[in-house]
């Protein structure tokens, strides 16, 4: 397509206006983060780095982190054995209701957070509670797999499309049983999707707030509620700044792989 050089201008201005947009309420949280006043003035009155010293040393963030890790782990598993099977089935086997099961794998991810979370805090007290389990980690991993899912089934099911079928026949052709194709063959073809999903999977449940608040229990802290119940206490601003900073940082590692792994191209042949 060959655009006048208006056109072209225009395309550009928006874009670095959609970057704008984006990227400058982050760069804010960034340099907030080095804000030598408690308060926030702007323009900043110095900066300074004594607000992450302060950071590394609240015992309530360390924890939060380290549940949040152990949450999105959880969830994290769960979705890459449920999506890839679900994958399979949907791309390989005709069965009736194949649509229908696509369709509600996909719908979590796609319904408000609130209605997740009240639908899976009734479920839990209704079915879990009665044998004794009640609300805590494990059901915060199980509330965040319902929506993780997703990612790895889209990969998974993405990939499977692209890559067809022939390779494995060849395989079997070549005298390989169903366990050797899979380790040789369909493994090592999948093995970028499901890096791809599950770091989708994981950025996810990391980041979740609303479902969180419904199904986690008493004592159970994820880093999103810890920041959420600190928020407008005034002397823990600053090291919301730096957790949120943290955040920003090492939020572009799993995208950026994620994205260079699901972009991959098929091999040659395929």
């Amino acid at each position: 397509m060959n655009l006048s050089a208006t056109s072209r201008t225009v395309l550009r201005v928006c874009l670095a206006a959609g970057f704008v947009f984006l990227y400058v309420p982050l760069a804010l949280v960034l340099l907030n983060s080095f804000n030598a006043d408690r308060a926030f003035g702007w323009p900043p009155s110095g900066l300074t780095a004594k607000w992450w010293a302060t950071a590394a040393d609240n015992a309530g963030a360390r924890e939060a982190v380290l549940t949040s890790l152990k949450a999105g782990l959880g969830a994290t598993a769960i979705a890459l054995v449920l999506g890839t099977m679900i994958a399979f089935a949907v791309q390989r086997y005709s069965f009736f209701g194949r649509d229908a099961v696509s369709l509600l794998v996909v719908l979590p991810i796609a319904l408000p957070g609130i209605v997740t979370g009240i639908a899976l805090s009734n479920a839990f007290h209704l079915v879990l509670q009665p044998l004794g389990i009640g609300l805590g980690l494990f059901t915060v991993i199980v509330g965040h797999a319902t929506f993780c899912v997703v990612t790895v089934y889209n990969n998974v099911l993405a990939r499977l499309r692209r890559q067809g079928t022939l390779v494995e026949e060849a395989s079997a052709d070549l005298g390989a049983d169903t366990f050797q194709t899979f380790r040789h063959v369909t493994f090592p073809l999948l093995r970028p999707a499901l890096l791809a999903g599950g770091l989708l999977a994981f950025a996810l449940s990391f980041d979740e707030i609303i479902v969180t608040t419904f199904t986690a229990g008493p004592g159970v802290t994820t880093l999103p509620i810890w920041i959420f119940n600190n928020l407008f206490r005034p002397n823990q601003a600053p090291v919301i700044n730096v957790v949120a900073a943290v955040l920003v940082v090492l939020s572009i590692v799993p995208v950026h792989l994620a994205q260079r792994l699901s972009g991959e191209k098929t091999p040659k042949g395929h």
